[in-house]
């Protein structure tokens, strides 16, 4: 089993879509396709279950009604098999009790027939957010940043850094242990491209040395003369 080829570089997503109706299922495949997706397109439940243990999709976009297997027994196969994909279900039927079934089999989403593509993008692509893993920073030698909270940890321990500390460390941390010069710390920390002639940087390494050394044996940064500094691996 294969993917159909890519867009050019436009892919975002490996897209499974289960939908008898010919029409329906030409249409969400052609304008899924035109966006970028990769779409795996099929009438029958079963084949779609298939697909979805093997295939690595990032989602499944499931008719209710199939012919072979119905999109309840497709779900609860799935959920069942201990399958955590996210799936989007199709339906005609839009009695409460019908999307509450669909729900309580382990649908993520329900969209009632006819929909507009638009609402079917905007679905997709809110469940893929809520499933994708967080990248949230830059983590080496048991140093790890959140950028979004501006939270430093050491092997657990919360450390509190000013800002200019915390971006100090990003970029040592980002180095992966590779040495970054005094010069290139003050282009990318200070955005100076000149000496300043003072101690800025030692003094910042300092203090940032002292923070997040309270409490360990070890020196989470090593100075090298000649090279300059780098955050030691765990």
């Amino acid at each position: 089993m294969r993917w159909p080829k890519p867009l050019e570089s436009l892919i975002r997503m490996n897209i499974l879509l289960a939908e008898d109706d010919p029409d329906t299922r030409q249409f969400v495949e052609d304008a899924l396709g035109e966006m970028g997706h990769r779409v795996m397109a099929t009438a029958s439940g079963a084949q779609a279950l298939e697909w979805a243990r093997d295939s690595g999709a990032d989602i499944l976009v499931l008719d209710r009604m199939l012919p072979d297997m119905d999109g309840i027994a497709v779900l609860r196969a799935l959920r069942g098999g201990g399958l955590g994909m996210p799936v989007l279900m199709l339906t005609a039927l839009g009695r409460i009790e019908d999307r509450v079934d669909g729900l309580d089999a382990g649908a993520d989403d329900y969209l009632v027939k006819p929909f507009a593509i638009s609402e079917l993008v905007a679905r997709i692509n809110a469940l893929t957010r809520r499933t994708a893993p967080v990248d949230t920073g830059p983590a080496y030698g048991g140093i790890m940043l959140d950028l979004r909270t501006r939270q430093v940890t050491r092997q657990g321990r919360v450390i509190l850094l000013q800002p200019r500390e915390f971006r100090l460390l990003e970029e040592l941390v980002r180095a992966c242990g590779g040495f970054l010069t005094r010069t290139m710390l003050l282009e990318r920390v200070w955005d100076f491209h000149f000496d300043p002639q003072t101690k800025i940087v030692e003094t910042h390494m300092s203090r940032l040395r002292s923070k997040l050394n309270e409490g360990f044996a070890e020196d989470a940064i090593e100075t090298v003369r000649g090279m300059g500094y780098r955050v030691r691996g765990s």
